[in-house]
């Protein structure tokens, strides 16, 4: 009886060849007598190589079934294939989630979940590095920080190459604590940091009329519903006649494209917001229409705004439609499609690299405002910023005024 894991390579092994097009049964098959069919010699060597290239996956399976000292779960077996052929890659974007990890995956763009509100990737260190803490959660209160190396939660080591399991270790009852251990520069010691969970209700969309009628609107993220509430905070601050606008991206980790994109269009003119192009030289420019908004704004960013953020920022930056200030970003110029499949597994993959519209790659350098300054030192890990201690937001009110 062939067992199910070996099944199951061999079927990975007939995708393969079908996804080649070496061997498509409707066009190949010349004739069947009986329970035989005839392809073409050529074929069945195509057939034969591949069958070859797979013994070894094949082999190494079965002993490990037979003489690994623990008894082997199937199941794990193929999620590991599958997430082996993303990790071939060495694209920390990239990767396969089975059930569990893609529906968590999901609950970060779309709902709530129990959690300390933080958002990590695999750094190239191989450890997991905190991108941003999201605004008002557990993670931000404790004190932690862009640039932050979890070593250990629940004093298990976890390490960027089980990066979802350490985030599922994380995640966990509203109410509950865990406890996680970081590096952090120019800190001699790791730091052990408890955390009380809570339920994450992600509210990317903050704002508020200041003094000498300027709005401010702080984006934490871009998820699946950020593009109508920016929309729907706007026209509140226009309602009360707002003469400039500051947008602040500061630690957003980025998101969705196209909820990028549509925020982009309600404040830019005729444009190329930002343009993808695929391994083959194909490109893809998303614009933004004629309509924009009548008043000077600018844009306020830091190491922890990647991804989306930086493609509003790119947009606005080379165009000179606002002035952007703080320091530079994060550095994340690609992009990843997100596929369900039919078992409720799913994966990403990068799919393309995004360039400003000057043509920028900002992959791994980021961008640089056109006026940088950074917090003291001694603010950098404060929670609650008053207005009157946030340098960089001073600094963007007293440039809007000055265009006002």
């Amino acid at each position: 009886m062939i067992k199910k894991t070996t099944a199951f390579i061999g079927a990975l092994v007939l995708i393969i060849v079908t996804s080649l097009g070496t061997f498509v049964l409707s066009n190949k098959i010349q004739y069947k007598v009986g329970d035989r069919i005839s392809i073409p010699e050529s074929e069945l060597n195509k057939m034969k190589e591949v069958d070859e290239k797979f013994q070894k996956a094949l082999y190494l399976q079965g002993y490990i079934e037979d003489n690994y000292y623990l008894a082997t779960e199937e199941d794990k077996f193929e999620d590991g294939i599958l997430k082996g052929l993303f990790s071939s890659l060495d694209d920390p974007y990239s990767e396969y989630m089975t059930k569990s990890e893609f529906e968590s995956f999901k609950t970060h763009t779309q709902g709530t979940y129990g959690g300390v509100g933080i958002i990590v990737t695999p750094g190239e260190d191989g450890y997991i590095t905190v991108v941003s803490p999201i605004e008002d959660t557990p993670g931000e209160r404790a004190g932690i920080i862009t640039g932050d190396k979890i070593v250990k939660v629940n004093d298990k080591e976890v390490t960027a190459a089980k990066l979802d399991e350490a985030v599922s270790m994380m995640k966990g009852k509203p109410g509950t604590k865990v406890d996680l251990t970081i590096v952090r520069e120019n800190e001699k010691e790791p730091l052990k940091i408890t955390i009380k969970r809570e339920e994450i209700r992600l509210k990317t969309v903050k704002s508020k009329k200041m003094a000498d009628d300027i709005g401010y609107i702080r984006l934490t993220m871009f998820d699946d519903k950020t593009a109508d509430d920016f929309k729907t905070h706007l026209k509140e601050l226009e309602a009360k006649n707002i003469k400039g606008l500051v947008i602040d991206l500061r630690n957003n980790p980025g998101g969705s494209l196209r909820e990028c994109v549509e925020i982009a269009d309600e404040l830019l003119g005729k444009q190329v917001i930002v343009y993808t192009k695929t391994r083959d030289g194909k490109e893809e420019f998303l614009n933004s229409d004629a309509k924009k908004v009548d008043y000077p704004f600018v844009i306020l960013v830091n190491k922890g705004s990647a991804s989306a953020s930086e493609i509003l920022t790119g947009a606005a930056k080379d165009t000179e439609s606002a002035v952007i200030i703080g320091t530079t970003t994060f550095g994340k110029g690609l992009v990843q499609a997100v596929r369900e499949l039919s078992d409720g597994t799913g994966f990403k993959l990068t799919i393309s690299q995004y360039f400003t519209p000057n043509g920028n790659y900002i992959h791994g350098k980021g961008i640089e405002p056109d006026v940088v300054i950074d917090l003291p030192d001694e603010l950098k890990e404060k929670v609650d910023l008053s207005d009157e201690e946030d340098v960089q937001l001073q600094k963007a009110l007293e440039i809007i005024k000055e265009k006002i």
